[in-house]
């Protein structure tokens, strides 16, 4: 009897003594990513591997020594545990992260083929995480291969509208490919998530840059207005996909209204303002006729902003890494407008299909 007690009791202390191990694998792991924030990359790897050590095929700790490795250009090593977590967890749903680190390390080493395939197998597997379809977007534009690049980031940005990065690419490909309207409406939505530090300033700059694009002041008392045959009309009578012609041209006419004397004293964001209205409202206008992703996925949204009268809280937030100390003194007093602001454009739904 003593025997049969025993041997139905083993097999439950051994499940114990796992668990109790995983426990304190993922404590040693959670410790590990801490450092690994901080930049301190060797103590991290030092933890995930305590951790390894306590449960040997630890999903956290592969994930994260992969990742770590990566940053330490590490790439054969990176390669190698990854490899060992699809090999230990075949078909787990944590492993999309795994295909994100080892594509990555394929392009460190130059091997864009191998990386490729790496995101197609992970994209296979995982088709709604956005990362995936970010990273190997990024892969095909270091080859030039814009147009697969874009889709990549369109999707990616469907699947996390919130991804600021998605929008940032969006943004400079189709400013790249002289797309204005929509590489204006990436960069409003990158600013509406991002708008302060580097990338925010630079962004801020490349907006104004597009908005003010077609126009220039050219003397003392004149102003050139550049407007392309498309802008001045169309003989088709269905548009082409993602045509902005329309407003292009409506917003090339207005941003030549910044140099007339009744704007002179405007300030730059009161001059943003007023485009962006007028934007809005030519989107507004001419959506029935028109289609493809920018107009399906991005003016839905500043239609919207429109008509929630949020369009100055955005433009003050958009200029805030201007340094403009009257846009920090707006932004400072009228917290209530840009908390609405944010909570609605976070509640946005955006078009997934």
């Amino acid at each position: 009897m003593k025997k049969i007690i025993i041997l139905l009791l083993f097999p439950l202390l051994c499940n114990i003594s796992y668990s109790q191990n995983k426990v304190e694998a993922d404590k040693l792991v959670d410790e590990g990513v801490i450092l690994h924030d901080k930049g301190d990359y060797k103590a991290a790897i030092s933890l995930y591997d305590k951790a390894l050590e306590l449960d040997k095929d630890n999903l956290m700790a592969l994930t994260e020594k992969a990742y770590t490795l990566l940053y330490l250009e590490r790439y054969e090593e990176v390669i190698s545990y990854c490899q060992r977590a699809f090999d230990a967890h075949p078909g787990d749903k944590k492993l999309g992260n795994i295909y994100v680190t080892c594509g990555n390390a394929y392009d460190g080493m130059n091997k864009t083929d191998k990386a490729l395939d790496m995101y197609d197998k992970g994209i296979k597997q995982f088709p709604d995480f956005f990362m995936l379809h970010f990273n190997k977007g990024i892969t095909l534009t270091g080859l030039k291969k814009y147009n697969e690049a874009i889709r990549c980031f369109q999707q990616s940005a469907k699947l996390n509208p919130g991804h600021a990065s998605s929008h940032n690419a969006i943004a400079r490909l189709t400013e790249m490919n002289s797309q204005r309207i929509p590489a204006l409406l990436a960069y409003c939505r990158f600013l509406s998530i991002e708008p302060k530090g580097t990338r925010a300033l630079e962004n801020l700059a490349s907006l104004q840059r597009v908005m003010k694009g077609n126009v220039q002041k050219t003397g003392d008392n004149s102003v050139t207005i550049n407007m392309s045959p498309e802008m001045l009309g169309n003989s088709k009578k269905k548009p082409d996909e993602n045509s902005f012609t329309s407003t292009d041209l409506i917003l090339t006419m207005d941003a030549g209204l910044d140099f007339d004397k009744k704007n002179a004293d405007k300030t730059e964001v009161e001059r943003f303002i007023r485009k962006m209205e007028t934007l809005c409202s030519s989107l507004n206008e001419t959506k029935k006729r028109n289609y493809g992703f920018y107009w399906e996925y991005y003016v839905p949204y500043f239609i919207a902003m429109k008509d929630k009268k949020f369009i100055e809280a955005f433009s003050y937030i958009a200029f805030a890494s201007s340094g403009d100390p009257e846009v920090s003194k707006w932004l400072e007093s009228h917290k209530t407008e840009t908390d609405s602001f944010f909570e609605w454009s976070k509640s946005f739904e955006w078009k997934a299909d």
